[in-house]
């Protein structure tokens, strides 16, 4: 899903870049389209890169430690990453249900911001649980796999 946001972003950029320059002709809005889509689908990658394991790890200090306590210190990062995603999970929710009830939208196109925290909010808490999941053994962390 997060490709597919990403691809109709820069389609929608395209046009707009070669309207505007080339015939004067803008889509109104665009680039509050492109902020809120953007948004969603980073939200929506989060999710497979915990599972692939693929957030930046830096071993500087531990490279020579030993594999069982590079497990723990792997089990560790996985509930700290866990609990900061569970964290903006919860205020995303939170702000998407102040939205909702605010009726907020985007300057230009109107366009509801609730939307989007509600495509936002659902992957957080997925990787979230994700995390936790491999904190605790049920799913493999890093070198596990």
């Amino acid at each position: 899903m997060g490709g597919i946001l990403l691809t109709a972003i820069a389609f929608l950029s395209c046009v707009s870049l070669l309207g505007r320059n080339t015939i004067g002709l803008t889509l109104a809005g665009d680039f509050e389209l492109t902020g809120a889509v953007a948004g969603a689908a980073i939200a929506l990658f989060l999710p497979w890169c915990q599972v692939k394991k693929g957030h930046i790890i830096v071993d500087f200090f531990t490279s020579r430690a030993s594999t069982a306590l590079q497990h723990q210190l792997d089990r560790l990062a996985c509930l700290l990453v866990a609990l900061s995603l569970a964290l903006i999970a919860w205020r995303t929710a939170v702000g998407g249900l102040n939205a909702w009830n605010s009726g907020s939208g985007s300057q230009i196109l109107g366009f509801p911001d609730w939307i989007v925290y509600a495509c936002i909010a659902p992957p957080l808490a997925l990787a979230a649980l994700i995390g936790l999941c491999q904190t605790f053994g049920f799913a493999p962390t890093k070198d596990e796999a």
